[in-house]
């Protein structure tokens, strides 16, 4: 049986795919898994040991339509789901099966606070497409796989040991889903541990504001915004005693290692099913969010600045219950 998954972006998306690459592959006898992503995404499956085959397209699935018909496929598994993903079934015509979006749920959460999203991760809506073929959620835990190459040794990189600091994903794809610098920095200063700051090349100007804000740190503070790869910095990820994030792509690479989350949400709830993937140790991961605001959530992916100019989802957060739930993190 030869099958193609889909899915084309972004870094937590594809990473919460993984559960059902590996269950198909464990589950079926004698299959053979495609899987078909962004370019720009590529090295999250690259070295994954159950894709057989990995195909990227930089634009648009047209790049290389022609080799997946050659393929003569006994399925699409979609768990995209959207204009490119419908032409590309069309295209290869052969049966498919796709995970409910529950995009008219979302819009009424978004749009009028009614909340009628059933209260399951979206692994578990993407264990809904490959039910008709007979695979079912093994409830383990996200994966992501490199080698060696990518491995970084933290002691010769970053001067600190391994489960000896605090990784900080200081960004989001979006400024809505991200603490105002002076809300993250009240938070770090606060931890008698060394910190590891990390990011994309859009997170450079924020990491050195952090880093000159806690130059009179306590502990050493490192930033490594935009200094590795994506894998490298996954790599980072998987040696820390865990890691402050938002609701962004290094918080899902994390589940991959069990490294224990302390998440905090603005705009975006964890209702939508996009939350840490611990199915069996819910202790690993803490949310925290401004409950009962009657504007939240205003968007299920984010915004560049709050549409009211409020920003309270951010800054009416708790800091001091993060700061405690990351000591007691750190010092356990």
């Amino acid at each position: 049986m030869k099958i193609l998954i889909v899915r084309f972006s972004s870094i937590g998306d594809i990473v919460l795919t993984t559960p059902v690459i590996r269950a198909i592959h464990e589950q079926l006898p004698n299959v053979e898994t495609h899987y078909i992503t962004k370019k720009s995404f590529a090295a999250l499956l690259a070295e994954n040991p159950h894709v057989s085959k990995l195909y990227v397209i930089e634009k648009s699935v047209s790049e290389i339509i022609d080799q997946l018909k050659a393929e003569k496929y006994d399925c699409i598994i979609d768990l995209h789901k959207n204009i490119r993903t419908l032409r590309l079934k069309q295209s290869l015509g052969v049966k498919s099966y796709s995970f409910d979006k529950l995009n008219f749920q979302k819009w009424l959460l978004v749009n009028f606070k009614l909340n009628k999203l059933p209260e399951i991760h979206i692994v578990d809506r993407y264990f809904g497409a490959v039910k008709a073929i007979g695979v079912k959620n093994d409830h383990k835990t996200c994966e992501l796989t490199f080698n060696t190459a990518h491995v970084i040794n933290t002691q010769e990189a970053l001067g600190l040991a391994p489960k000896k600091y605090l990784a900080v994903a200081v960004g989001a794809q979006f400024a809505t889903k991200t603490m105002p610098e002076e809300l993250l920095i009240s938070i770090l200063s606060k931890i008698n541990h060394p910190i590891v700051l990390l990011g994309g090349s859009t997170d450079v100007e924020r990491g050195t504001l952090l880093e000159q804000e806690l130059k009179n740190h306590s502990q050493p503070v490192i930033n490594a915004i935009s200094q590795f790869s994506l894998l490298q910095s996954a790599s980072i990820v998987a040696q820390a005693k865990t890691i402050l994030t938002h609701d962004t792509g290094l918080m899902h690479i994390a589940t991959a290692f069990g490294i224990p989350i302390v998440s905090v949400w603005g705009n975006t709830v964890p209702e939508l099913g996009m939350y840490p993937y611990y199915p069996n140790n819910k202790e690993l991961y803490s949310i925290h969010e401004v409950k009962n605001l009657h504007c939240r959530p205003c968007s299920k992916i984010g915004y560049k600045s709050c549409p009211k100019k409020h920003f309270n989802c951010m800054t009416l957060q708790d800091t001091g219950a993060i700061i405690a739930d990351l000591r007691e993190r750190m010092d356990a």
